[in-house]
């Protein structure tokens, strides 16, 4: 297996920070459009431990609510027990990590909560060759789902691993379905999307190629889904839902998300870790809601897997 050199993960670095910052100028745009002026403050940051990070967080505009879009390049001293479950040949290896996460909520209860990742990983046990792999992926919970959403949500993360294999679609969209589940409540986190880790597979070049292919689609992807849907009224009633199902979300990254519990087992920035619960959350006993809604539809239909691609043509 081919290793990555320096000027590899200086690559990789360098496509991130790119990333970033055109994530952040499209949604700026967004916000923009709906007549906000909210930007994302940046905010660069160092670990006592070597790496740091560049977290990028826009609050309380008129179309996003909530969105931090982070970069991290940090050196672990000692692998914690989340990154090494699967790979116990590098516990307590020193390691480095860079990637992008993002959250985005957006205010309308139209729009949906998105989510993207992705990164390397690279672990150097002692007198054995490096340990690397690259994971990420996309997905998105709506609220209130519009069937030509979901289907150009699932049609983006078709077409993009076209390229790396006909399986590959199947297997990250299913993986999706299987990480992003509220065991405790059985349902899913959202519709879903991709989701992937432990990528080397292939030569570095083509995971290299895969995860720039999910963070432009993640982009290419969410911005007309923000243009269509982000001018629709809504009732307090609608928004109350959102906040509603946003208190799942928060559940979810809390108890189960490993990036959240790798970050907390490294002593990571805690700021930069929590930045992806919302602002504005709610939790209600028991809520009824009537047969036949949008709000029972979500929990009955919409928030268990299916082949979104076929099923909603």
């Amino acid at each position: 297996m081919q290793n990555p050199t320096s000027a590899d993960i200086q690559r990789v670095r360098e496509f991130l920070l790119d990333l970033q910052a055109r994530i952040c100028a499209g949604l700026e745009q967004r916000e923009q459009a709906g007549g906000g002026t909210a930007q994302f403050v940046i905010d660069d940051w160092e670990r006592p431990e070597g790496g740091g990070g560049r977290s990028r967080v826009l609050q309380n505009g008129e179309v996003i609510e909530k969105g931090g879009v982070m970069f991290s390049h940090i050196n672990i001293s000692r692998l914690p027990a989340s990154a090494t479950e699967r790979h116990p040949q590098i516990a307590g290896a020193k390691a480095q990590a860079l990637g992008v996460s993002l959250v985005i909520h957006p205010k309308n209860p139209n729009v949906p909560t998105s989510h993207a990742n992705v990164r390397l990983f690279i672990a150097e046990p002692e007198g054995q060759d490096p340990v690397w792999w690259f994971g990420g992926g996309f997905d998105l919970t709506p609220f209130y789902p519009d069937d030509e959403d979901v289907r150009a949500w699932h049609q983006k993360a078709y077409d993009l691993c076209q390229p790396f294999g006909e399986e590959v679609y199947t297997e990250h969209k299913q993986w999706c379905d299987d990480y992003f589940y509220l065991k405790h409540r059985d349902e899913q986190r959202g519709i879903g999307g991709l989701f992937f880790d432990d990528l080397n597979q292939w030569d570095f070049e083509t995971c290299f190629k895969y995860i720039q292919a999910v963070g432009n689609g993640y982009l290419e992807a969410i911005l007309p889904i923000f243009q269509k849907n982000q001018e629709k009224p809504y009732t307090e009633a609608q928004r109350e839902f959102q906040l509603y199902r946003r208190g799942r979300y928060v559940e979810y990254n809390l108890v189960y998300d490993r990036g959240t519990l790798f970050g907390l087992q490294t002593g990571g920035r805690i700021e930069s870790i929590l930045v992806s619960l919302p602002n504005l959350a709610a939790w209600s006993y028991r809520p009824e809601w009537e047969q036949d809604s949008p709000e029972k539809r979500l929990t009955d239909y919409y928030l268990k897997p299916h082949n979104w691609l076929n099923e909603l043509q």
